[in-house]
């Protein structure tokens, strides 16, 4: 499997697609040995590397009525609509224990993409090289702006990966991986609109001008990514699991029946991919 990336984009709720493809993967004890993700990517692909199956659909859909994971009392008490402290301590401590020696003791590699908010780069880390910090940085990843507080590492300010690398494969192209699985939340044929509030941006983010640019320029970076998925997958060159049907499931979706469905969708793309991914996964 050398030479093999796992790319797999954000998303917020629609994130649970993901989980039900890596969920297939797990069963089949398909582990590829470098990942990459932001946002509910990057925390996916935690559990896949944890080698927990069903810990995703546990964490995700097993507590998103629970206001404590998502609510605007959050937003309230804590400046995130997402509860990151519930999330990314309460959860994988307590209620559903995350199997950290597994994961740190892994050899595969994750890639962690994040956006600093002052020069409106992506910025990626590494497991390996940050492995006491791989939560709180999946916790940058998915630091959504203005509805979530950024997290401070390294005398950085860092939102949301999906940003500025919604989805990854130039880095995991970069790190040298000439084959690529991406794992996309939206169907086919979809393209990201522009963004139309720079002007609340500008005044959420006075003092991150780098973050408002990399917001205006989001969809722009976004659909040139989709586009050269694509020709890279009419070359054979990438195997794309994206949802072969249309779903309604919002980033923030809290229809536990919706997001079953879009779980099991996942679990059902991935299986029928399952002859090519045997091949590459070889």
């Amino acid at each position: 499997m050398a030479s093999l990336g796992l790319v797999l984009e954000g998303g917020g709720m629609r994130g649970v697609y993901t989980a039900g493809v890596l969920e297939y993967l797990m069963e089949k004890d398909w582990y590829v040995p470098y990942v990459i993700g932001v946002s509910a990517g990057a925390c996916n692909a935690a559990s896949y590397l944890s080698r927990q199956p069903g810990r995703n659909k546990k964490v995700t859909i097993g507590f998103v009525t629970d206001r404590r994971y998502i609510s605007y009392r959050n937003l309230i008490r804590e400046k995130s609509i997402f509860g990151m402290d519930f999330i990314f301590d309460e959860i994988p401590n307590n209620l559903v224990p995350f199997d950290f020696q597994t994961f740190y003791g892994a050899s595969h590699e994750l890639v962690i993409g994040t956006t600093d908010a002052l020069s409106g780069e992506a910025v990626f880390f590494r497991k390996n090289e940050a492995p006491e910090m791989s939560l709180s940085l999946i916790r940058a990843s998915s630091s959504l702006p203005f509805v979530s507080q950024p997290v401070q590492y390294q005398e950085r300010t860092l939102f949301d990966g999906g940003i500025t690398a919604p989805i990854p494969i130039h880095q995991s192209m970069k790190d040298g991986n000439e084959r690529n699985i991406v794992v996309l939340t939206r169907p086919k044929g979809y393209r990201k609109t522009p963004f139309k509030q720079q002007w609340l941006a500008r005044r959420f983010y006075p003092s991150y001008p780098g973050l408002v640019r990399a917001m205006v320029e989001r969809s722009l970076v976004y659909n040139r990514t989709l586009d050269e998925i694509e020709r890279l997958e009419g070359e054979g060159k990438v195997i794309v699991i994206r949802p072969s049907t249309p779903f309604k499931v919002g980033r923030m979706e809290k229809d536990t029946s919706r997001l079953e469905a879009l779980h099991d969708l996942g679990y059902k793309d991935a299986a029928e991919a399952k002859e090519k991914l045997r091949e590459w996964l070889s």
